[in-house]
């Protein structure tokens, strides 16, 4: 069974403290015991290490060794419409385990009424999720969370290949528009409902691939994960 992996607060030395909820959690709930071996990050490095002591909300930890972290094959920066928010999440969580490196929420024109508004609210719950899917991972590190932004600010991002997933006729299918080698990516998935004529426009304006997952229409949540997984498999072919 492999180790737990936890995100540390701060390695000094030879020590890493874990602190807040996650450190109560590992002592009340799972009943950890000095001396138990654990995985720790701090976002820059990854460490073998066993429990040293407890203090009030705190785990301390002494490092034994320096574990080669797994890094994604490629580095996807994923702009999701904002749909309704368990469906949203889910997306978080999911996106997370395929090794998505940034995610930026985008409010489209067919955006449910309220969400715009109440996402803001969700942010600290949005980050905690990326951070326990990030441990379950086994990940160096979450992705990194954005703020929402208007469709305007994620058509203008500089990536290297800008995708947009399009359900109308006409989109390449997504394997013929990858290059040989993957570069850094900007996934744009749209909202429930699908795009809005006047946001074709808008990302075919700016110089995006609009990209098709085939013929079936897919939930947008569903279209998001399985965009992931063939740039992941792509980017993991080998030569």
């Amino acid at each position: 069974m492999a180790r737990r992996l936890f995100y540390v607060d701060e390695i000094t030395g030879r020590s890493a403290y874990l602190r807040g909820e996650t450190a109560q959690h590992l002592r009340k709930v799972l009943r950890a015991e000095r001396g138990q071996k654990y995985e720790v990050s701090d976002g820059a490095s990854l460490w073998l290490a066993e429990i040293e002591d407890f203090g009030k909300d705190m785990v301390q930890f002494s490092l034994l060794e320096a574990i080669e972290a797994v890094v994604p094959p490629a580095r996807v920066h994923l702009y999701a419409a904002l749909i309704k928010f368990d469906h949203f999440e889910w997306i978080l969580e999911k996106a997370t385990e395929l090794g998505v490196e940034r995610i930026t929420p985008v409010y489209s024109l067919r955006v449910e009424k309220g969400l715009d508004q109440a996402a803001l609210k969700r942010m600290e719950r949005w980050r905690r999720i990326l951070l326990e899917s990030g441990q379950q991972a086994r990940r160096l590190s979450p992705p990194a969370l954005d703020e929402p932004v208007k469709l305007a600010a994620a058509l203008a991002a500089e990536n290297p290949l800008r995708l947009w997933l399009e359900e109308a006729r006409g989109a390449r299918p997504i394997l013929e528009a990858l290059p040989p080698s993957m570069p850094e990516a900007a996934l744009l998935c749209g909202p429930e409902g699908g795009w809005d004529d006047r946001e074709r426009a808008e990302a075919n304006a700016a110089g995006w691939t609009a990209i098709s997952l085939g013929p079936q229409v897919l939930r947008a949540e569903t279209a998001a994960l399985a965009a992931l997984s063939v740039l992941s498999a792509w980017a993991s072919r080998k030569a």
